[in-house]
């Protein structure tokens, strides 16, 4: 989409708005520190009344603010979202809004589009292949766990963490992606991340902090790192360094579901091989949006509209809350607020 379109588009927007057997999917209790799966919460506050979640696996989520699903995505629908990928990289296919991202440590002078030099492909919510992911119904009915039945597509990825060039620029701060959305409840949002392979400490698994999920949004800020930082890779400024950590070792299909405030990052690649993972971060339709000025989320809505205006031509005026409702997706129920 040219920017003229893009813009247009939005405007419109806001002038309207004013596989495995299903026995194999079970919650994966991932080696490392958790809390105690003898927890018993005298009310649920992260989880909503299902059938599809045992009462050990809420109790997991609500204590730990995450829940591995073994086996969840089939081989089949990954295989068609990594030729997808790769037809991208290669510019067979130019979805609209697309942002394709590369890693700091290569040059733009040594840029040219590959998946050697696509660290990540972000927002592909008007590319129907890739946002199949964000409507299959195996992703869908443990979504609906934690937002409830009126599910939004808000924000979609594929990574594509390259091999490290030695600078560790393919590791990604520890980091709360509420600090990335101006809506609320944070209760409401949940991310499905799925492994396209095999993903351990060696490729750059992820690292969550068990439990964070229950405190408030950090202030983040770029690492000051000697080989330099990702765009918009924000990490958090103040942590327990001590806090206990579970490095997730999942495999091709495992998907990870966890809250928008549990402290996680991960590691870099020390691979050959490219690691692979496609997510949606979901909310409920009821949502509100939030103004994020004044707030420290304030320098990652100007960062990101810089962006936005530039690849697009979304209009400089606009906000986060606009680029949200322009870029978001019903999947699933009714649309309410967001």
């Amino acid at each position: 989409m040219n920017q003229s379109r893009a813009g247009a588009r939005l405007r419109t927007v806001l002038g309207h708005l004013g596989r495995g057997m299903a026995g194999a999917r079970v919650a994966h209790p991932t080696s490392g520190a958790v809390s105690p799966n003898g927890f018993q919460p005298p009310q649920f506050q992260y989880t909503r009344d299902n059938n599809d979640l045992s009462l050990g696996q809420r109790q997991f989520y609500e204590e730990n603010g995450f829940l591995v699903i073994k086996n969840l995505v089939s081989e089949a629908d990954i295989e068609r979202f990594r030729s997808e990928f790769e037809r991208i990289c290669q510019g067979e296919v130019k979805p609209e809004q697309m942002m394709i991202m590369r890693d700091v440590s290569i040059a733009k002078s040594e840029y040219v589009p590959s998946e050697k030099t696509v660290s990540k492909v972000q927002d592909f919510q008007e590319d129907k292949e890739l946002f199949r992911y964000c409507a299959l119904p195996e992703i869908l009915k443990y979504v609906e766990c934690f937002t409830g039945p009126n599910i939004m597509a808000m924000h979609t990825m594929l990574i594509n963490k390259p091999p490290d060039s030695g600078k560790k620029t393919s590791r990604h701060p520890l980091h709360q992606d509420l600090y990335y959305f101006p809506f609320r409840p944070s209760n409401n949002i949940v991310c499905a991340w799925t492994a396209m392979e095999h993903i351990d400490e060696n490729n750059g698994c992820l690292c969550v902090l068990p439990g964070t999920h229950k405190g408030h949004l950090k202030p983040h800020g770029y690492p000051k790192w000697e080989g330099g930082v990702n765009i918009m890779f924000y990490g958090i400024q103040d942590y327990d360094e001590n806090s206990p950590r579970v490095h997730l070792v999942m495999e091709k299909g495992d998907t990870v579901f966890f809250h928008p405030l549990l402290i996680h990052g991960s590691g870099w690649n020390k691979t050959q091989g490219y690691r692979k993972a496609i997510s949606c971060h979901f909310a409920s339709s009821d949502c509100h949006y939030i103004d994020v000025k004044g707030t420290s989320q304030e320098i990652f809505e100007r960062e990101v509209m810089e962006i936005a205006n530039k690849l697009h031509g979304i209009p400089k005026d606009s906000t986060l809350r606009d680029l949200c409702r322009f870029r978001g997706r019903l999947v699933k129920g009714k649309r309410i607020n967001l």
